[in-house]
């Protein structure tokens, strides 16, 4: 029988050197919180004004109570925060980490919210907590509703869907006849339902649950997303159909996959201004 030979120090040291490594390339991929900027412009803008959006928390904490997002948000100095859904997990729950984070960006700034389709994973009981406590920290829930605001001076129409609205007429009935007046700005969880959007002509959409593909292969692009599934078309950037721009998040925590790889964690900043 061959004597078992432990391996050298030198082949122990470049082991230790690849998971020293790949622990960190683990903990930026999904740590560090980057910003993407994005320009939109409108004839009806006079003033301009800036929107952070945030999307897909899904429970993921950056410092104690978020501290390191929330403070990187106030940095921004957003006139709103628009929050895409997923605040939470359905699978592993937190509805405190979802109700804090909701009520430092209102005491940043007015804070607009829509559900994800995690929300509604929740069960009766903590679903209405979670409601109830966005709300009480003063936070807006646009639940199939449109709201016309001001801005920094500029009016314009906020409109948000439920995520169980998507599968129904509820855009219709929400977005058909508002008119071209004004602005509208639409708050969506799902990318993937793009070209329903653009039937009723909002102007820009926010959107995220694609997670950015989750893992982001060079010279491919995401590889796979919840709904679209390998290789998705709508998992990061900018797509425009008509008089419609949709701007979709990467999003910030995981679900189902665990980890990102070449897809840390996001931040949008949408810069609103006159041509």
């Amino acid at each position: 029988m061959k004597a078992f030979k432990a391996p050298s120090k030198k082949k122990l040291i470049v082991w230790a050197t690849v998971l020293v490594c790949l622990a960190v390339f683990c903990v930026v991929n999904n740590k560090y919180l980057t910003v993407t900027e994005y320009g939109y412009t409108d004839t009806r803008i006079k003033n301009g004004f800036r929107i952070v959006h945030i999307s897909d928390l899904h429970n993921a904490e950056f410092g104690s109570d978020n501290k390191r997002l929330i403070e990187r948000i106030r940095s921004l100095s957003p006139d709103i925060i628009a929050v895409t859904g997923d605040l939470v997990d359905g699978s592993h729950t937190d509805i405190d980490v979802g109700i804090g984070f909701c009520k430092a960006c209102a005491e940043i700034c007015p804070t607009y919210y829509v559900t994800g389709n995690h929300e509604h994973w929740l069960d009766d009981v903590d679903r209405e907590r979670l409601f109830e406590g966005i709300r009480q920290g003063g936070t807006a829930i646009l639940d199939d509703e449109c709201r016309e605001i001001e801005i920094n001076g500029d009016r314009v129409r906020l409109c948000g869907l439920d995520d169980e609205s998507l599968y129904t007429d509820a855009p219709r009935d929400l977005l058909q006849g508002l008119g071209h007046d004004l602005p509208v700005i639409l708050l969506a969880h799902e990318p993937q339902y793009f070209e329903d959007y653009c039937k009723y002509s909002p102007d820009l959409v926010l959107t995220g649950h694609a997670h950015g593909g989750q893992v982001r292969l060079p010279f491919i692009g995401g590889l796979v997303a919840p709904d679209q599934g390998f290789f998705p078309k709508y998992y990061e950037g900018e797509f425009t159909s008509g008089d419609t721009h949709m701007i979709i998040s990467r999003g910030l925590g995981n679900s189902v996959i665990p980890v990102r790889v070449f897809d840390p964690p996001e931040i949008v900043c949408v810069n609103v201004s006159a041509i």
